[in-house]
């Protein structure tokens, strides 16, 4: 008996029907465990490509008008923006010391463990008042903070407060995990790194020097302060034995427990280690270190006029060519002072003002003429 199938079907292995045999029925046909296999999809509106679509159809009529409103919107906010920015008030000192006539060239080669540590002074003159609240910043370059094996280096458990990570931190922080077979606390290079210059600003009158109010609160993030750095569970108010069985680490010339005075700013929750500790992006980067708040509506929190800074230089960057700067600065609505924001908008906002202007006069010229051709019989 001749069996019949088609060379499709010989390929997939399998016939379609069944193989007659003498006294039965068919092998392998109808239904059943033995149903033919097919790779064609199924027949639905998604996989057979029937949903329906919806496709622009660019004329002269959507498009030059797109290009217009988007001109008259983007440059005006890119020039509320440019001046906004242009607004705010700041000022900035360089104070790393590399050239000889600064006051700070005799603290260039610092090392972390100076003691006592080498102090500067450098004068210099407010030509316009800062009117609101003051924010003072620290200002470093050339410092990678955003190195893949800088930024694992630390233990989040025990700066959350757990008790086992304490004495246990994570292999993360090695090199910096432990210290003549104590625990590091707080392990990891970010901490070993910490920020530790001391600024003090002083107003200058009839050569009285005056001293101007830092506060050193209420500059970290409130969900760092509160939710992610925790001190260990235990007697709050003895941090001593808190941290007892611990080190500090290797650059840090006190533990951490001795961070600050006041208790609600001390160990693992001290607002300038929290700070320091919320990595930077880029290598040059500023973090806030402290606030002058506005006293009375009457008078500027910093009226022009000879101020000083005094600098105890305890952080090093001469080895690795960094550069450190204090920077005093006001805010708006839309933060610190960033003119790039209201360039790009006033740029884009003109680039597409010129395009529709460029567009129209060529649909103008060229629009009305018959484009079609004659085709020859």
């Amino acid at each position: 008996m001749a069996v019949n199938y088609s060379a499709k079907e010989e390929a997939d292995g399998h016939p379609s029907g069944g193989v007659g045999v003498p006294g039965g029925g068919a092998v392998g046909g109808g239904g059943g465990a033995g149903a033919v296999k097919t790779r064609k999809p199924d027949n639905t509106a998604f996989k057979q490509q029937r949903l329906p679509a919806w496709q622009p159809i660019l004329t002269a009529g959507t498009v030059l008008p797109a290009f217009f409103i988007i001109g008259l919107i983007f440059i005006p906010i890119g020039i509320g923006i440019f001046v906004t920015s242009n607004n705010i008030r700041e000022y900035e000192i360089d104070y790393t010391g590399t050239e000889p006539s600064s006051p700070c060239n005799k603290c260039l080669n610092v090392s972390w463990d100076s003691t006592p540590p080498c102090t500067c002074t450098i004068n210099f003159t407010l030509e316009h008042s800062f009117e609101s609240n003051v924010f003072m910043y620290y200002g470093l370059s050339n410092f990678y903070q955003n190195h893949r094996r800088y930024v694992k280096s630390r233990d989040d458990s025990q700066l959350n407060g757990d008790n086992s990570s304490l004495l246990n931190p994570s292999k993360e922080c090695e090199p910096y995990r432990t210290n003549e077979d104590k625990p590091i606390a707080p392990c990891g290079a970010i901490a070993n790194s910490m920020f530790n210059d001391t600024l003090e600003l002083y107003r200058i009158d009839n050569d009285t020097r005056t001293p101007i109010t830092l506060i050193k609160k209420g500059i970290a993030w409130w969900t760092d302060k509160n939710v992610k750095f925790r001190n260990p569970t235990g007697d709050g108010n003895n941090l001593t034995a808190l941290f007892q069985g611990t080190t500090k680490p290797v650059n840090w010339p006190k533990p951490v427990y001795m961070l600050d005075s006041e208790p609600d700013n001390n160990g693992f929750i001290n607002e300038d280690f929290i700070v320091w500790m919320r990595t930077a992006a880029l290598p040059t980067f500023r973090k806030l270190y402290r606030l002058i708040e506005r006293k009375n509506n009457l008078q500027p929190t910093l009226q022009a006029g000879n101020y000083s800074l005094d600098i105890a230089y305890n952080y090093p960057v001469h080895s690795f060519d960094g550069r450190k700067r204090m920077i005093l600065s006001t805010i708006s609505w839309m933060g610190g002072k960033n003119p790039f924001l209201g360039i790009a908008y006033i740029t884009v906002g003109s680039i597409c003002f010129f395009l529709g202007v460029v567009l129209l006069i060529i649909h103008h010229k060229y629009g009305n003429r018959n484009t079609s051709a004659d085709i020859p019989n």
